[in-house]
């Protein structure tokens, strides 16, 4: 018991010190005492831009577009492993559907894996793939969906074969969609049973009414029910054409045997040279600012989410919204970490005790976005919550420090790096990226155009895209909330109001 009393005492005399020297240290952007020296001797309590050109020259990605509109894109890295990844992007998602056929985009990405001419069904085709020790692999987005497939580098050619085949020659038998309706519903329970899916579907329903961007990926349960296989060869017929895809591949892989490789294979897609930009121009995504309120007295927790209309992916805002996520941060209690964060939003949430978690979003679409921040939180901090949250949206508009944008994009950045490793994750942003800007980006121009982002950038942007689209009009704000009693998110709501009026 003494040995115990006596550490909970050094314990009381530490922590004042520990915390002079955290904070004395975020406060000034003086160089440390020599006091404070020995526990910086490999840091800086001062955020820097290191030069990351030493680290980003990897192997350029190549790209070759094919007669048909195709793109190939190809990137050697990483190759030591013998390990490669390839697969198709298709600029088509949710957002294309015609009406009454939400959830065909996603019903097709099942059924693609159901059997084709050559392989007759889903057993011979898993087999296969088990046999080369491969992973194949599918998934949908509003606007994108994808096939891939992680391979050793010699069964390079068969995994393109096998993709070839199952988005060309796919039989969709009809015990199999029916059987695959009964998946899709048991996959619709599972979302329906995490809140934050849950949230972000409410969301874009409520900030795209009456547009296919607003509805769900998976589609209502009728519709599940009723997709015919009519629909999905309607979808693949007008939207998996040459000009929406691109096949990209990275890894120890060689470009031109790819291009090759593909040429041979991908001959019967539609040439139709109608892209997803005139879609998107012909049918454009508006913004509208409303509310959604769930009232359940089985929630222990409120979940909100507060969003404002974001930009494009081509938009000049589209990084300084990225930094502004990253400056706002995320937490969680559990990681217990909040009162030493870089956010001094979660600073101030975990030390008052106002949520469980915070997360900052940025979600970008072909003509608009959707940025805002997402919490979980006690009922009845919801109003300290929701004041501390609007001072911070106003104070990014007036007073953000440089320490703190150089910090963000630091983080922004080092964020990006862990996306890409590996092959699989190369393959993939390379897809998108070639979707969505019509390149492949090097880290070493995106890094220059993150580290562009000034405080001055930050505010101004922020004043764009929270504060004029404020005062102009509540069509460009969003909340959506769930919560034990229905008057708390009103206490959020109100708060929201008048926090974003008197700035």
């Amino acid at each position: 018991m003494a040995a115990l009393a006596s550490a909970a005492r050094s314990r009381r005399r530490l922590l004042p010190y520990l915390y002079r020297l955290l904070h004395s240290a975020s406060t000034t952007a003086v160089s440390p005492s020599p006091s404070t020296s020995r526990f910086l001797r490999h840091a800086s309590p001062v955020p820097r831009t290191p030069d990351h050109s030493p680290y980003l020259r990897f192997p350029a990605a190549r790209v070759s577009t094919l007669p048909s509109g195709l793109r190939v894109v190809t990137q050697a890295y990483p190759v030591a492993t013998r390990i490669a990844s390839v697969g198709v992007w298709v600029d088509a998602g949710s957002r294309f559907e015609l009406p009454g056929t939400n959830g065909t985009a996603h019903f097709l990405e099942h059924m693609a894996f159901k059997g084709t001419r050559r392989r007759p069904n889903a057993q011979v085709l898993e087999v296969e793939i088990e046999d080369m020790g491969a992973r194949l692999n599918a998934y949908t987005s509003r606007e994108q969906t994808t096939f891939f497939a992680d391979v050793q580098a010699r069964h390079v050619p068969a995994a393109l074969d096998v993709l070839s085949d199952i988005l060309q020659h796919p039989r969709f038998p009809e015990r199999a969609i029916q059987r695959e309706r009964g998946v899709i519903l048991r996959e619709m329970e599972e979302v329906q049973g995490m809140m934050e899916e849950v949230i972000f579907d409410h969301l874009h329903a409520a900030a795209f009414q009456g547009h296919p961007l607003g509805d769900t990926i998976l589609g209502p349960e009728e519709n599940i029910r009723s997709i015919s296989k009519k629909d999905l060869e309607q979808y693949i017929s007008t939207h998996y054409t040459c000009p929406r895809m691109v096949v990209s591949a990275a890894g120890s892989v060689s470009h031109d045997e790819v291009v090759d490789q593909v040429k041979e294979l991908f001959t019967e897609f539609s040439t139709d040279p109608t892209t997803a930009d005139q879609l998107v121009q012909a049918n454009p995504a508006i913004f509208t600012g409303s509310e959604v309120r769930v009232e359940n007295a089985e929630f222990p927790l409120a979940h909100i989410a507060i969003a404002f209309k974001g930009s494009s992916w081509t938009d000049p805002s589209s990084i300084p919204l990225m930094v502004i996520q990253s400056i706002l941060g995320s937490w969680n209690r559990s990681i217990g970490v909040g009162n030493c964060s870089g956010s001094s939003l979660a600073r101030g949430i975990s030390n008052a005790n106002l949520a469980e978690s915070l997360m900052a979003f940025n979600t970008n679409y072909r003509d608009t976005g959707i940025f805002g921040i997402y919490t979980i939180a006690p009922p009845d901090t919801l109003q300290d919550l929701s004041r501390l949250i609007m001072a911070e949206f106003r104070r990014l508009a007036s007073q953000v420090s440089e320490t703190e944008v150089a910090r963000a994009r630091n983080q922004l950045k080092s964020s990006l790096l862990l996306h890409i490793d590996g092959s699989t994750a190369v393959t993939e942003n390379n897809g998108r990226q070639m979707l969505t800007y019509g390149r492949v980006m090097p880290f070493l121009e995106l890094f220059a155009r993150i580290d562009a982002v000034d405080c001055a950038t930050v505010m101004e942007t922020a004043k764009e895209y929270i504060i004029d689209k404020w005062d102009s009009s509540r069509n460009y704000q969003n909340l959506v909330g769930f919560a034990p009693k229905h008057v708390l998110t009103m206490i959020l709501l109100e708060e929201y109001y008048l926090g974003m009026q008197s700035s």
